[in-house]
């Protein structure tokens, strides 16, 4: 299928006039909402560890405005750069590029404004570190992710999830001003959680991927494969979440957590690679879902911990 032909060209249904409650939803559809809130999740609770009880209020806003901008900035690039592709899947057609309520002009001087305004305000309200960090989480997910590896490489979101990364080093930074092993280590828990995070999405929407052209692994290879490859990554996954223990202090209710929890998220792991090979429908989002529910029950562990004697 030809998807080279430019998305975003409003239909006769959207020639009318809109209101401005509308035209706001679009922009902020743009951002990818859903995205942010795993944003949150992983930015505060490491504002917490990282000053050992509740850091100012006014520099938590701060942050999450910041990091809520920055990362709406790289969502917004990314659907520009993947309007193509997005007009023939059916998870993505009622994006607003895709369906005309934003043209891709007008997405382009928000990406950039988003972009530029974030940065700026990070560096006047937090530190030049917490800044920097911001805008090379912004350049990974558009150059490294969206415009060099998306379409060229199965392995695509390993090395592109590193953007999503960057959110606890920006928490931490925002507090200390400096880095240290606890947030790098978190860092290393995000980065080993994305693949067995997306890999699953992917195997739902394998026919979708296929059909464009981008070599998502899950569309790629098949199940037993896939849930072998999520099978590792889970248990990387969890065993980078126990390192935090020694290295930040973690007491009894992180310790707990990422045993508990992350004894869930392998079982899951495996439940996936056994229906798999035995050739039964492996239902991959059962295992999408739960890796999200893990990183958040994690994280908010995270947040807990400090504020305890234990």
């Amino acid at each position: 299928m030809d998807i080279t032909k430019t998305a975003g060209v409003e239909s006769s249904t959207h020639r009318s006039p809109r209101s401005f409650g509308r035209t706001v939803r679009a922009y902020v559809a743009l951002m990818k909402p859903r995205v942010l809130e795993l944003l949150l999740v992983t930015t505060v609770p490491v504002m917490i560890l990282a000053q050992g009880g509740f850091p100012n209020a006014w520099l938590v806003v701060a942050t999450v405005i910041g990091g809520t901008a920055s990362a709406g900035s790289a969502a917004a690039f990314n659907m520009y750069l993947d309007r193509d592709i997005d007009a023939h899947m059916q998870r993505t057609v009622n994006r607003p590029l895709v369906t005309g309520e934003v043209s891709p002009r007008g997405a382009l001087i928000f990406a950039w404004s988003l972009a530029v305004g974030s940065t700026a305000w990070l560096w006047l309200t937090t530190n030049w570190l917490a800044a920097t960090l911001s805008a090379s989480a912004i350049f990974f997910y558009v150059v490294i992710y969206t415009m060099i590896l998306k379409r060229r490489t199965e392995q695509n979101i390993v090395w592109g999830g590193i953007a999503g990364c960057f959110p606890v080093l920006i928490g931490w930074t925002a507090v200390t001003g400096s880095l240290a092993w606890p947030p790098v280590i978190l860092f290393a828990l995000v980065f080993l959680w994305t693949p067995p995070h997306y890999w699953p999405l992917s195997m739902k929407y394998k026919e979708q991927y296929e059909e464009v052209n981008v070599p998502m692994l899950g569309a790629t290879r098949n199940g037993s494969q896939v849930g072998l490859q999520v099978i590792l990554y889970a248990w990387a996954t969890v065993v980078c979440s126990l390192l935090l223990i020694p290295v930040a202090g973690m007491g009894l209710v992180y310790s707990v957590s990422a045993i508990v929890f992350g004894g869930w998220f392998i079982y899951e792991s495996h439940r996936l690679y056994n229906r798999a090979v035995r050739g039964t429908e492996p239902r991959p989002m059962r295992v999408f879902h739960a890796s999200i529910t893990y990183l958040t029950l994690i994280f908010v562990a995270i947040a807990v911990d400090p504020l305890l004697p234990f």
